[in-house]
C-alpha cells in the first residue's frame, strides 16, 4: 500500500520544506501545516513557502497546531493518509528562556496531532524526535535500544513525552506511530539559530564564532538530503507489533504495539573544530574563534547507531561535511546575495 495524501506540520522549516518538495516532485498530494512563528526570520519560512506553492499539489494551512479548535477542522477537510509531525519549538538552549512554548507546541501540539490521527483513519504517523533525548546517556554510539530517561533539557525532555504519548495511541488505538531521532541536521535553508548558519554569518562579515566547550565537541552532522530520504523510506514502512517484545525485558526501540523508534544520523561524529575548518576552507577566510565553556543543556557528543534503520528501510546517511558544507554555503552566497 502507497501512502499518497501526506499531511506536513512544519512545512515551511527547514525540515519540512525539503521533505514537502521531496514528495511533491514524486508526485504526493502534500498539505503543509505552519504558523511561521518569530523564533526566527519568518521571511526565510516565506520563501520557503512560496517555492512549495508552485506546486499544484500543495495546499498550505497558516494554523499553529497547537489550536485545539481548527486542527480537528483540518484533519477532516484534508483527510490524509500519513502524517509527518515536523512542527516544534525547535532549540535546547532557547529553553532555558522560554520554556512554555516548549509545552504549547511539543506537547500540546502533539496531542491534538494524535487526536487528529485517532479520529481521521491516517494510516501512518511519523513524528520528529531528537538526538538530544539520549541527554546524560555517555554510552557510544547512542542506540535505539538504549534507556532514554535522563533529558539535560526542557527540549529534550518533551521530545522524550512525544515517544511516549505517541506509543499510548499505538497502544489504546492500533494507530501505527514512527518516531525518528534526527542528529544535527544541516544543509542549505537551514535554520538561522543552528552553529552552521550563525558561523557562516559572523565569519563572512568579520565578527568572532562563539565555540562552546572550548571546541571539545563532537557531533553526528547529518546532511539534510539524507534526513529526508531517511523519512520518505519510513513514511512507507508502517510498523506492526514486535512479537518478540517482551514486558520482563521492555526494548525501548518497539513494542507489542504498532510503534518503532529509529535513529537518523550520519554515523559517523567530527569534531566541532573540524566543522569550523572545512567552513573556513570552502570560504577562504579563517574565522575568529570565542572559546566559551560547555552551555546549560548541552551535551558534549553524539554519535548515532542507525542500524535498525539500515536493517528496516535499506538506507544509512552518508554525504561527508566536505560535500555538504560547500552545498550551504553556496546556498547562503546565492540567499542573501553575498
Amino acid at each position: 500500500m502507497s501512502l499518497n495524501r501526506i499531511l506536513i506540520t512544519g512545512a515551511a522549516g527547514f525540515i519540512g520544506f525539503h521533505l514537502a518538495k521531496r514528495l511533491l516532485e514524486e508526485g504526493k498530494t502534500v498539505i503543509g501545516i505552519d504558523n511561521f512563528s518569530s523564533y526566527y526570520d519568518p521571511s526565510l519560512k516565506e520563501a520557503r513557502a512560496a517555492m512549495l506553492l508552485k506546486y499544484g499539489c500543495f495546499t498550505l494551512e497558516r494554523v499553529d497546531i497547537s489550536d485545539r479548535t481548527v486542527m480537528p477542522e483540518i484533519f477532516r477537510k484534508h483527510t490524509p493518509e500519513a502524517v509527518v509531525n515536523l512542527a516544534a519549538q525547535a532549540g535546547v538552549r532557547y529553553s532555558l528562556k522560554n520554556p512554555h512554548s516548549y509545552v504549547d507546541t511539543n506537547l500540546v501540539g502533539f496531542v491534538n496531532i494524535l487526536e487528529g490521527c485517532r479520529h481521521n483513519g491516517v494510516k501512518h504517523l511519523v513524528f520528529a524526535s531528537s538526538s538530544s533525548v539520549y541527554g546524560a546517556n555517555t554510552k557510544m554510539p547512542f542506540s535505539v535500544h538504549h534507556n532514554v530517561d535522563h533529558p539535560v533539557s526542557l527540549y529534550a525532555a518533551t521530545k522524550k513525552a512525544n515517544e511516549l504519548m505517541a506509543h499510548s495511541y499505538a497502544h489504546l488505538y492500533g494507530l501505527p506511530c514512527t518516531g525518528l531521532r534526527f542528529f544535527t541536521v544541516y544543509g542549505p535553508w537551514g535554520r538561522p539559530d543552528m552553529a552552521l548558519f550563525l558561523f557562516t554569518r559572523a565569519i563572512l562579515e568579520g565578527r568572532p564564532i562563539d565555540v562552546f566547550n572550548y571546541g571539545r565537541m563532537k557531533r553526528d552532522f547529518t546532511y539534510i538530503d539524507d534526513i529526508v530520504e531517511g523519512v520518505v523510506r519510513v513514511i512507507q514502512r508502517i510498523p506492526t507489533g514486535n512479537y518478540n517484545w517482551s514486558g520482563d525485558n521492555p526494548d525501548p526501540s518497539s513494542s507489542y504495539a504498532p510503534y518503532r523508534i529509529y535513529n537518523i544520523g550520519n554515523n559517523n561524529p567530527v569534531e566541532l573544530m573540524r566543522y569550523i575548518e572545512v567552513l573556513e576552507e570552502t570560504l577562504g577566510i579563517k574565522a575568529q574563534k570565542n572559546l566559551l565553556p560547555l552551555q546549560a543543556g548541552d551535551v558534549p557528543a553524539t554519535y548515532a547507531d542507525v542500524e535498525d534503520l539500515e536493517r528496516d528501510v535499506g538506507f544509512k546517511p552518508a554525504t561527508p561535511l566536505e560535500v555538504g558544507i560547500p552545498r550551504f554555503v553556496q546556498w547562503f552566497r546565492e540567499y542573501y546575495k553575498i
